[in-house]
Formats: structure tokens, C-alpha cells, sequence
């Protein structure tokens, strides 16, 4: 119990203080979203993945994490056609099930929380790479399949072709990987100092791009296909992760950063791309915002459990 209210004070009150910084900033400002999110994804994600890459010491041991990734976005997303089948959801409703408890929010909260977790730790670099590639895949897949999912029906396939080619990561994580393998030091170029403050701001900002989000989202408490998909999100995507863990053979430390990265709340992304296609918009956001609100308890709950199953 220690551990838990521990885990609860020092991990995650940090991140929903953020949180609300961004949600009341909002309710007195009405802040342009559209804006906040364009400076998030175009400088302080890319900056962070750029630093976290190039700094990492990655190997082919991270290879079953990459494996991890895909099947996780494989199981959750046969289980979401399977639930959707069995309680004869709408087609458009079926897709925004699916994407509410296959894709993660791996960046504005998991990057911070797992920083957080492990910023004494001397683990702290593996730990932000293991969730890096899990941030990596989630990206890619809600960017190809997840899009696909809300615009199927109303939009035609290359749409969901060409806005891949239009995010920032699918362009970063190339680059990062080569300058690893180019006989320069870029940490001492006086660009990357620029480069490093951005991501260094990156995890405040995205917290309170959150926020700034979730409070121009309208909440009901009547949808109850919202409160399943929150279950299956928050609780049965730890149980998925502990399977592919034991599966896949994966050491303590992996383990432990896999596990909670599979708890992580619903994406945001989500959302906004059920908005912006018109497929169950008020679902999508609803989904996002009370798995967010809930992870405050669940998240605490599996960091514990997940130091406790793979301890370091």
C-alpha cells in the first residue's frame, strides 16, 4: 500500500497537475487547440524522439519490444472487432471501439510517466527507449489503421496513405537512427542545444495540451460502451501485455516499462480523428477523456503490480 499512495504522489499527482494547469487555462482563455497541437507534434515530439534516439544505446535486443508493439495492437484489435461483433455495434461505432482500446496515449502521458518513474533510476535511458518504440508503433499504427477505421465509408483509402507520409515521426526516426552512424558528435553542434531545450519542454507541454483538450470535451455518463472500452483499455491491456511478456521472454526491466505502457489511457489522436471525420466523435472523446481521468487510480495500480512481477 506504501507503494501504491508512493507511486500515486510522486509519479502520477505530478501529471495531472499539468493536466489541470492546461484544463483551467482553457476554461479562462479558450485556447486554440488547433495551434497548440501543430507546435506538439511539428517541434517538441520530434525534438524528443531525435535527442532520446540518438542518445539511446539501442540493440537487437529491442527487437522484442518492436514485437511486442505489433502484437499488442493485434490482440486489442481483434478483441475490439470481437466485443463489437458479439454486442452488434453499429459499423461506425465498431471502428471507434477499436480504435479506443487499441491505440494508447504513449505520448503525452507515457513519455512523461515513464520518465517520471524512472528519472532516479539509473535505468532511466533504457527504460524511455523501450517506451519509445512502443510511442513509435502506436504512432504509426493510429496513423495508417486507426485512421482508416474512423474515415472508412466516408473518405477514400489514399487520404489515409498520403497523411502518413505527413507526420513528423515517420521522417525523424530515420534521420535519428543515421546520425548515430555518422562519425560526428552532434551533441556538441550549437544547433542541438536548440534542439535539446525544445525537448526538455517537451513533457510539460504535451501535458498541458492534454489538459487544454480534455476540457473542451463534453463527458455523459450514460454511454456504457464508454466505460467497457475504459475497462478493456486500462485493465485488460496490462493482462494482454503480461501474456506477450511471458510469450516473448522479455527481461525485468522491459517488462516492467512494457507493462505499464500497456495501461497507458486511450490516445488522444483517437479523438481528434473521429472528429474530424464525423465517426462517433462524442464517443471517441468521451472514451479519451474518463480513460484518462481513471488511469490517475489504474496507472498507480499497475506500477506497482509491474515492480512487483519484474522487479530490477
Amino acid at each position: 500500500m506504501n507503494i501504491f499512495f508512493h507511486i500515486l504522489t510522486n509519479n502520477i499527482t505530478p501529471i495531472f497537475f499539468l493536466i489541470l494547469i492546461g484544463f483551467v487555462l482553457n476554461k479562462i482563455f479558450n485556447l486554440d487547440m488547433f495551434t497548440l497541437s501543430k507546435l506538439n507534434f511539428y517541434v517538441f515530439v520530434p525534438s524528443f524522439l531525435l535527442v532520446n534516439i540518438y542518445n539511446a544505446d539501442l540493440d537487437i535486443k529491442f527487437l522484442k519490444v518492436f514485437v511486442f508493439g505489433i502484437l499488442l495492437v493485434a490482440f486489442n484489435y481483434i478483441l475490439g472487432i470481437l466485443i463489437s461483433l458479439l454486442l452488434g455495434y453499429s459499423n461506425s461505432l465498431k471502428n471507434a471501439f477499436i480504435n479506443s482500446i487499441t491505440f494508447i496515449n504513449a505520448g503525452n502521458i507515457g513519455i512523461p510517466l515513464i520518465t517520471l518513474i524512472f528519472i532516479n533510476s539509473p535505468y532511466v535511458d533504457m527504460a524511455i527507449a523501450t517506451h519509445i518504440i512502443i510511442y513509435l508503433t502506436q504512432n504509426i499504427f493510429t496513423n495508417t489503421i486507426g485512421f482508416y477505421n474512423a474515415s472508412r465509408g466516408n473518405n477514400d483509402w489514399r487520404r489515409s496513405i498520403i497523411a502518413v507520409f505527413k507526420i513528423p515521426v515517420i521522417y525523424i526516426i530515420p534521420i535519428a537512427f543515421s546520425l548515430k552512424y555518422i562519425p560526428y558528435d552532434f551533441s556538441e553542434n550549437p544547433l542541438w542545444t536548440g534542439i535539446v531545450y525544445a525537448k526538455s519542454g517537451m513533457i510539460s507541454f504535451a501535458l498541458i495540451v492534454l489538459g487544454i483538450q480534455l476540457s473542451k470535451t463534453r463527458i455523459s455518463f450514460k454511454n456504457y460502451s464508454v466505460y467497457l472500452s475504459n475497462i478493456i483499455r486500462l485493465i485488460g491491456g496490462p493482462i494482454i501485455a503480461f501474456i506477450l511478456i511471458k510469450f516473448l521472454n522479455i527481461n525485468n526491466l522491459m517488462a516492467q516499462t512494457l507493462m505499464v505502457s500497456s495501461s497507458l489511457p486511450t490516445a488522444i489522436n483517437t479523438a481528434l480523428i473521429a472528429v474530424e471525420h464525423n465517426n462517433e466523435a462524442e464517443f471517441a472523446s468521451q472514451a479519451v477523456m474518463t480513460s484518462t481521468i481513471l488511469s490517475g487510480i489504474t496507472l498507480s495500480i499497475i506500477v506497482s503490480i509491474s515492480r512487483m512481477l519484474f522487479p530490477i
